[in-house]
C-alpha cells in the first residue's frame, strides 16, 4: 500500500476551506477542513443508518469545561462509513492515516501505521503474523486504533481478533482491491497476499484483524467543537 499511484486511482479530492479549528489544543491555529454545512450534508439520514449499530452504552462530555456540546456517536460512525482511504486528497490532512498501538512484552508501546479500513462498526487491518504488531497481539490483543478526518480526531480502544472465516477473507480482500490494493486470497484461504503491501505488513501471507471498538473518544475540529468519549457493552 505504499504505491501512490495504486491509491490515486480516479480519487477526485472534495472541496475544501480554510477553517478556524475550535476548542482548547488550538482557537487560533487555522487548518485546511471542510465547513460545517458540508459535514452536514455528508451525514447519512437517520432512517438509512444500520440497523445492527452498536450503540454506546454511555457518554462523557470531554469539553463541558469550555461549554461544548455533547458529540453524537451516529455522526462520527456515519463519516467512517463513507470510507477513510489513504489516498491522497480524500478528506484527511491531504489523506487518512491510521496508526496503531499495540504491547511489547515488556509492556512499552509500540506504534505503527495501518491500512485499516471502516466496516460493520469496526476496523479490520492486516499485518504478517510475524510482524511485532502481530506478535503482540498474539500474545495481547488489546490495541488503540487513532485517525484523524478534517471533521474529527478519533481514538479507537478494543481488542482485535484475527479473522478465520474463508467467506470474511474473501469480502475484505475485495474490499482492500476496490481501494486500489491489489489484495487476494492465498491458498490457505484466511489470509491475503498480493504484488505489493506497506513495508512494515512483513512479507506475505498477511493476516487479518478485525477491531470493535469498546471505548472511543472524538474531538470536532470543526464549529461548534467538542470532545466526547463513548463506552460501549464488550457482549
Amino acid at each position: 500500500m505504499t504505491r501512490q499511484s495504486a491509491w490515486e486511482r480516479g480519487v477526485e479530492p472534495m472541496p475544501c476551506v480554510p477553517h478556524r479549528r475550535v476548542g482548547w489544543a488550538a482557537r487560533n491555529s487555522v487548518i485546511w477542513t471542510r465547513p460545517a454545512a458540508q459535514w452536514a450534508r455528508m451525514q447519512t439520514p437517520m432512517n438509512s443508518r444500520p440497523s445492527s449499530r452498536r450503540p454506546p452504552v454511555e457518554a462523557r462530555n470531554l469539553a463541558d469545561l469550555y461549554a461544548l456540546p455533547l458529540l453524537d456517536w451516529n455522526n462520527i460512525a456515519d463519516r467512517l462509513t463513507l470510507g477513510v482511504t489513504q489516498a491522497p486528497g480524500t478528506g484527511g490532512p491531504d489523506r487518512h492515516t491510521c496508526w496503531l498501538a499495540t504491547i511489547n512484552q515488556d509492556g512499552s508501546p509500540h506504534l505503527t501505521g495501518v491500512g485499516a479500513l471502516w466496516v460493520d462498526d469496526a476496523f479490520w487491518f492486516e499485518t504478517g503474523e510475524q510482524t511485532r504488531k502481530g506478535r503482540n497481539l498474539a500474545r495481547d490483543p488489546r490495541c488503540t486504533l487513532s485517525v484523524a478526518t478534517d471533521e474529527f480526531d478519533l481514538v479507537v480502544e478494543g481488542t482485535a481478533e484475527q479473522i478465520k472465516d474463508p467467506a470474511t477473507v474473501v469480502q475484505m480482500a475485495e474490499r482492500w482491491s476496490a481501494q486500489g490494493w491489489p489484495a487476494r486470497v492465498d491458498d490457505t484461504s484466511v489470509a491475503l497476499t498480493a504484488d505489493f503491501s506497506a513495508p512494515s505488513a512483513g512479507p506475505p501471507p498477511w493476516v487479518i484483524y478485525r477491531l470493535v471498538p469498546d471505548r472511543t473518544t472524538a474531538i470536532e475540529t470543526i464549529e461548534p467543537g467538542g470532545a466526547t468519549q463513548w463506552r460501549f457493552d464488550s457482549n
